[in-house]
């Protein structure tokens, strides 16, 4: 399998796997865009994707000094970067969805973990406490997502809101994982939650 290529971060000067930067591009009239799919032309400038790492890029003048050049920066530019990331997140998780690998609905999701058949927790952010507690993610690193709200969440599902979902391990959930974390990293997000139980029956959060 070929390994992800690293890029050097222009705050911490230090290099990493693309999957956990967020690229920029010079525009021909001197914007600095974010190429959140990585396909736009031109030399590419690379920030961690962490929320302190893009405002210290945007106040201390780094992007200008890393492009030898004075640029503009769009309006609300972490904004920006957060609903393109969003909407990425919820693609990839559609396509999970039309492949048989994901579900929603608190019920499912139980069934789901009580049978070993789920590799990743989805959990909106704005859900209900008490209803996101009786749920815990399966063993093992990144089984977690909290970053998306239930609005991103049922985006992803066809519905107006989803608090809770599941994905099966495979190609398009490895994926999710690694746009996920660049999400949280970009809200400044962190989830703690660990362990693993299922139990309860909750009758208002779907």
């Amino acid at each position: 399998m070929q390994e992800d290529p690293e890029r050097k971060c222009i705050v911490t000067g230090e290099s990493q796997p693309k999957a956990g930067l967020i690229r920029f591009c010079l525009s021909p009239d001197g914007m600095m865009v974010p190429d959140v799919l990585g396909r736009l032309p031109g030399r590419g400038i690379y920030v961690t994707a962490s929320k302190d790492a893009l405002e210290k890029a945007g106040t201390k003048g780094l992007f200008s000094r890393s492009a030898k050049q004075p640029v503009t920066l769009p309006d609300n530019l972490i904004g920006l970067i957060e609903t393109q990331l969003a909407r990425r997140v919820a693609d990839y998780i559609s396509m999970a969805r039309k492949a048989g690998d994901a579900i929603c609905g608190f019920e499912k999701v139980k069934d789901w973990l009580n049978k070993d058949k789920a590799a990743v927790l989805l959990q909106a952010s704005d859900g209900s406490e008490r209803g996101k507690d009786k749920l815990y993610p399966p063993d093992g690193p990144d089984s977690l997502i909290g970053c998306l709200t239930a609005g991103e969440l049922g985006l992803a599902f066809g519905r107006e809101r989803a608090i809770h979902a599941a994905l099966a391990a495979g190609r398009l959930t490895t994926r999710v994982v690694e746009e996920a974390a660049r999400l949280s990293g970009v809200r400044g997000m962190t989830v703690k939650r660990v362990g693993r139980r299922s139990a309860g029956k909750d009758t208002k959060d779907e």
